[in-house]
């Protein structure tokens, strides 16, 4: 079933980030330490909850445990889910979750990439699910998906790994793809150039708070720098981050690259909708043995 809230909550969560970032506009007066910590609340809503459909999707998948020290020196201890494939030859697929909920909110999408061939990964930021307390920022969450990205190249160091990151995650995704020399390509699902062009599309996104924006998660800027295949997917109907800032993205990437627009999916189930579409663009664009 697909990863979707109700679409009056999808609606409410929209109108919260725009008030959220417009007030924090007009209040910067406040200090730039609170300006900071607001909008880290209210990009990221961390949380370790998760939505019913989630927590079946993931009954059955392995608790997978990543330690290390990140760049002040601090202990980090991050959770993840792993779903294992058959195939000793299996690619590997990092994923990389948005904002709300914990990874359990992305089993579904999951175990979809998993049915096209991927041995998958998803961890959580540290502030998410059970891995260490804190509030996220853009640094943080990049920090974290860096060592799980050197620990599935420690744990499966024979195996093609790609990176796969879903709206807020596909930002985190994308600078993590720009700094790694060895993925052998990227994936990205309804995410888009940055978060000031995100607030632009908004109702009140004529207001100039994008200097304000402490957490750009400018993927814009560094897509290009990507030294592998990227397929940036949208969907159609996807009401809160729209169509054309997928493209955009899409625009930014050095080829071999290819838009996947899946008429129909909205923000939670284009990788529902879509699966027969991600089939042919893995096999075309990574040269994927196709599954059955």
């Amino acid at each position: 079933m697909p990863a979707r809230p109700p679409l009056p909550r999808r609606r409410w969560r929209h109108r919260l980030l725009a008030a959220g970032l417009v007030a924090a506009g007009l209040a910067s007066l406040a200090g730039c330490a609170a300006l900071d910590r607001q909008q880290r609340e209210w990009i990221f809503q961390p949380s370790d909850r998760t939505w019913w459909g989630g927590l079946a999707a993931a009954q059955g998948m392995q608790d997978a445990w990543i330690d290390y020290r990140d760049s002040r020196g601090d202990p980090v201890h991050l959770h993840g889910l792993w779903l294992p494939q058959s195939r000793a030859d299996a690619p590997v697929l990092l994923y990389l979750h948005g904002a709300r909920y914990d990874v359990r909110g992305s089993a579904p999408r999951m175990r979809r990439m998993h049915e096209l061939g991927f041995a998958v990964l998803g961890v959580d930021y540290r502030g998410f699910g059970r891995s260490t307390p804190g509030l996220p920022s853009e640094a943080m969450a990049t920090e974290d998906a860096r060592a799980a990205w050197q620990w599935l190249g420690q744990q499966y160091p024979q195996a093609q790994r790609y990176v796969f990151g879903h709206s807020l995650g596909g930002a985190i995704a994308v600078h993590l793809a720009a700094d790694v020399p060895d993925e052998a390509g990227l994936i990205v699902e309804g995410t888009f150039p940055s978060i000031p062009e995100v607030v632009a599309t908004f109702k009140w996104g004529w207001l100039p708070v994008g200097p304000l924006i402490t957490q750009k998660l400018d993927a814009g800027s560094r897509i290009a720098q990507v030294g592998s295949p990227v397929l940036v997917v949208h969907g159609g109907n996807d009401q809160l981050i729209q169509p054309a800032l997928g493209q955009k993205l899409y625009e930014r990437a050095a080829a071999p690259k290819r838009f996947l627009l899946v008429e129909g999916g909205s923000h939670h189930n284009t990788n529902a909708v879509g699966q027969a579409q991600y089939r042919e663009a893995l096999v075309d664009l990574f040269g994927l043995q196709r599954q059955p």
